[in-house]
């Protein structure tokens, strides 16, 4: 939740009793409100921060959302452990989550905690027969078997018994005792001759998910499993149209590779070498049978997405050796025949595909290609796929000619240079250019998509506009509108084909204009079909290189929201249009900055200057961005986010990263779960999508609770992509915003710092603190401020190094904040070991920095320095007598006296420091005053 700005003028114990009112009226979302507007004003782990945590619980129970109940009660119990109204809370939403041992457990605490409290007695007494009776029911895993056996697989129960049945044996199968038991009574057999009879489609996917679970991380009983079903059953089990059951299939298939492989469903897992050689016969099978059920002429156009979809995820690993093995087992040609495929030939023999097949099979033969590594191998990639092309060619009939323009277009848009060395050959182009010429509609459909998609360079754009764009014109004033908005789609290519430089227009003044206009007509008919937006969106795609465009776009309303709705879809093929005019509206490409030496030099040589429209200026762009987050891309990008392709990934993760540039739209980002979708393209894809990803969720870590934005595990993993950022190749924008972001995480739990620690973020922070760069610098010292909570850092500044020391130069520092970050951490330190307070008394600017500390004009800085000098006293009597014999006992004295101190601790914490002083008897304490050290008190007796 934001605080407006009159709001934030509130202290947080104000927003609590604020709350307190909302709350006693029943309004229990203000009350919310309130609350988590006390918390986010509150750093500090303390007794009031766990009171907004208790009070927020409460309101969230009478909401009746449990889960945040607990949540809030696990976080005011961290601060304080034995707290009765927490437990009891936390109590009351397990009984309603129906996890009656827990609550139990929680009720039978505040018991012993707060014996007089009537309210828990008759709750613990329901409890306690509750646990009691599932004890007795359930004290043994195979009575729990045996009885989910009785309901899941018996026809006759009715369907919500055996559905819950079944969901009660996946979760059986996820410990590894039930999956143990489980597997002994036979429930392989049981699962197989069930789905034989079995139409109830839940239950299917249900005991699907079960043998995944029965597989994961076991390959012995892996082995048993596969051959007691045999590879064709989860062959049988993928081919369905409904998704979800083909993506449960997909992740049983998954789960095998990775329980032979070594494999983990983590970003950064790879596969185990011995285990790879171990089970090479049982995972060569697995690829063998991926690779003949592409061609299948039986299975649904889902399930052969899918199975392409699993040769994308795990070609890239050099130990499974899978691009290779591909082409020796002829899977190239099959994928070719995939890539050929037209909805438009239906006859029995045909294969079913979906609007995101060919868009799939593109991905797969670029990362194929992609991992042929050496020359030879790229050759026998190219031989492959020429071997297809010259089959198809040497059958005379039209259709097959077909196929082959299609297959190029599915290159074109997969492995480019390939693509395009075959374009290059004799007689395909003028093919292509007579297919365009005909009568027929499928040609000139085929041909107009294979022109748009060798248009793909300005120098191949110029030989097609001079050989095709007569040809596109004319097909442009087809009756046939699936063959206009192709041809429309081919003209903006080529009307675009100058990309951002405002110069350079390959068309007259006006025809962008004109041509934007009739994409858009396409995009918002509402009699529209998918297929006619989605080539309506790609001639955006182009378009939108021009400044004007842009502007023309964005300020359409029905025309961004139905880009958004169609992107929302999840089609594969809508992907490239959506996500580029998306990437084009944000200006989130990379500019090549043009030295002003660079200039004159190309002026002096009549070279040619890209120029930018003023429409791409800042404050245009930023007024794009703010229009795109409030009509809810946010949503678009997460449901293109799930896309196998690299490059994608990557312009999804730069629109991202644009619009969390602005400040106001980072939690409407965290609300329609862009945090969530970031996160793998953090750590997953080209090295610039995950740079941009991971700056996107620092931007996102920096203004929201990063407890809000980044929940539970997420907060952990979280952690590498903000490291990735400390890079020298990174820039200093990226730097900061990764520091800013690693200082909130740092300041959240014990938990969070040390996964931080252990990702080797602490040296690379350190490093930053030595920057020239103010904001580098700052930065990074608030970071290790929060990090020196930690035990574990608190002992590298023991060590024998110069940290210390550079703190004590830092707090001196002319940037005030640095200042403050600095001596935040050496008050931290001090108040944490001894051995520090000795260390530092060793070090010579010592007295320098605490008196530059405790007279400071900050009261911040000013608290921190006493408080420092108030721990060194108290840690020994030898590091006490050598601050007494200074002057520094004379400021205190002074501060103790002083009208003039803003921060009224400071004065509290200067007389603590000199009572500790007097209690070491260094100096004399009078019921009046603090006199002067004893030393000298004695010598005037004398």
């Amino acid at each position: 939740m934001t605080i407006s700005d009159s709001s934030r003028k509130l202290t947080p114990q104000e927003w609590k009793e604020k709350g307190n009112e909302e709350f006693n009226k029943g309004n229990w979302f203000e009350a919310l409100r309130c609350y988590t507007s006390a918390l986010n004003l509150t750093k500090e782990e303390n007794v009031d921060k766990a009171i907004y945590f208790k009070n927020r619980a409460a309101a969230y129970l009478k909401q009746g959302d449990y889960g945040n109940v607990i949540k809030d009660c696990d976080s005011a119990l961290k601060i304080c452990p034995n707290d009765p109204k927490a437990l009891f809370r936390r109590c009351q939403a397990l009984d309603a989550l129906q996890r009656y041992e827990e609550a139990y457990r929680d009720a039978a605490k505040v018991v012993s905690l707060d014996p007089n409290n009537k309210a828990i007695q008759p709750i613990i007494a329901r409890l306690f027969e509750i646990v009691q009776e599932r004890n007795r029911e359930n004290s043994r895993v195979n009575a729990k078997v045996a009885q989910m056996f009785e309901v899941a697989f018996d026809i006759s129960k009715d369907k919500e018994h055996r559905e819950s049945g079944m969901n009660n044996l996946l979760v059986l199968a996820k410990e590894r005792a039930g999956a143990e038991v489980m597997f002994k009574e036979g429930i392989v057999s049981k699962i197989m001759k069930l789905l034989k009879i079995e139409k109830n489609e839940e239950i299917l996917i249900t005991a699907i998910r079960i043998v995944a679970e029965l597989c994961k991380n076991n390959a012995d009983r892996q082995t048993q499993i596969i051959k007691e079903l045999g590879l064709p059953w989860f062959l049988e089990m993928i081919n369905s149209k409904n998704q979800e059951r083909v993506n449960a299939a997909q992740y049983c298939m998954q789960i095998i590779l990775n329980t032979y492989s070594g494999l983990e469903n983590k970003p950064d897992s790879k596969p185990d070498e011995k285990m790879c050689v171990r089970f090479k016969a049982e995972i060569d099978t697995l690829l063998t049978c991926l690779v003949y059920s592409v061609t299948s002429r039986v299975i649904s156009g889902q399930a052969r997405d899918a199975i392409i979809e699993l040769i994308i995820r795990n070609v890239h690993y050099t130990t499974l050796n899978w691009a290779e093995r591909l082409v020796e087992i002829h899977g190239l040609h099959r994928l070719m025949e995939v890539a050929s495929e037209l909805e438009e030939y239906k006859y029995e023999s045909a294969m079913e595909i979906t609007s995101s097949t060919r868009t799939v099979t593109s991905v797969c033969l670029a990362r194929i290609y992609e991992n042929m590594y050496y020359d030879a191998a790229k050759e026998k990639f190219t031989n492959a796929i020429d071997e297809f092309i010259k089959d198809k060619l040497l059958t005379p009939d039209i259709e097959s000619k077909v196929r082959v323009i299609v297959a190029l277009t599915t290159l074109l848009l997969g492995p480019l240079d390939v693509g395009n060395a075959f374009l290059a050959k004799e007689g395909i182009m003028e093919m292509i250019l007579v297919m365009a010429g005909t009568d027929d509609p499928l040609q000139q459909k085929v041909a107009c998509e294979c022109i748009i998609a060798a248009a793909s360079k300005k120098d191949k754009a110029t030989a097609i506009i001079s050989q095709g764009v007569n040809i596109l014109k004319k097909l442009y004033h087809s009756k046939d509108d699936s063959i206009r908005v192709r041809a429309l789609v081919g003209l903006c290519k080529l009307g675009g084909s100058g990309g951002t430089d405002a110069t350079f227009r390959p068309f007259a003044d006006g025809a962008t204009k004109k041509l934007a206009e009739a994409c858009r007509k396409f995009l918002v008919n509402p009699n529209k079909q998918n297929d006619m937006s989605k080539w309506a969106v790609e001639g955006l795609s182009y378009l939108t290189f021009d400044a004007e465009v842009k502007e023309k776009l964005i300020e359409d309303k029905e025309a961004i929201q139905a880009m958004i709705d169609l992107a929302k879809t999840g089609d594969q093929s809508v992907i490239y249009g959506v996500v580029t005019t998306l990437v084009n509206l944000c200006n989130a490409y990379d500019k090549q900055e043009m030295l002003p030496e660079m200039v004159e030099l190309a002026k002096f040589a009549k070279h040619h200057i890209p120029e930018e429209h003023e429409f791409d200026d800042p404050d245009f762009v930023n007024k794009r961005l703010l229009t795109l987050a409030k009509a809810g891309v946010t949503s678009a990008l997460v449901s293109l986010s799930k896309t196998e392709s690299e490059n994608s990934k990557e312009l999804i993760a730069r629109v991202f990263n644009a619009i969390c540039s602005q400040h106001e739209v980072r939690g409407i980002v965290v609300q329609q779960g862009g945090a969530k979708a970031l996160l793998p393209l953090a750590l997953q894809g080209t090295d610039k999508g995950k740079k941009q990803a991971a700056q996107a969720l620092a931007r996102i870590g920096i203004t929201i609770n990063p407890e809000v934005a980044f929940p539970g595990q997420r907060m952990m993993e979280v952690v590498r992509p903000f490291v990735n950022l400390l890079k020298p190749e990174c820039s200093a924008l990226e730097n900061f915003e990764s520091l800013m972001a690693l200082c909130n995480l740092a300041g959240v739990s014990e938990s969070v710092r040390q996964r931080i620690i252990k990702e080797g973020a602490f040296p690379k922070i350190e490093a930053y603190m030595f920057e020239e760069h103010v904001m580098l610098k700052r930065a990074a010292t608030q970071a290790v401020n929060n990090l020196v909570m930690s035990d574990s850092i608190v002992s590298l500044f023991e060590d024998e190094n110069d940290r210390l020391k550079y703190i004590l130069i830092l707090c001196q520092e002319e940037d005030e904040e640095t200042s403050v970050a600095a001596s935040g951490t050496l008050a931290m330190l001090t108040s944490a070991s001894q051995k520090i307070c000795k260390k530092i008394l060793d070090i010579k600017v010592w007295l320098e920095c605490f008196k530059f500390l405790i007279a400071n004009p900050n009261p911040d800085i000013q608290h921190r320095g006493v408080f420092a000098i108030l721990n060194t006293i108290n840690s020994s009597m030898e590091n006490a007598s050598k601050i007494v014999e200074t002057d520094i006992l004379e400021i205190l004295m002074a501060l103790t006296k002083s009208d003039t101190v803003q921060n009224k601790k400071v004065i509290e914490l200067a007389n603590e420091a000199l009572k500790a002083a007097a209690k070491w008897n260094l100096i004399k304490e009078n019921v009046d005053d603090l006199q002067a050290p004893l030393a000298e008190t004695t010598a005037s007796v004398d």
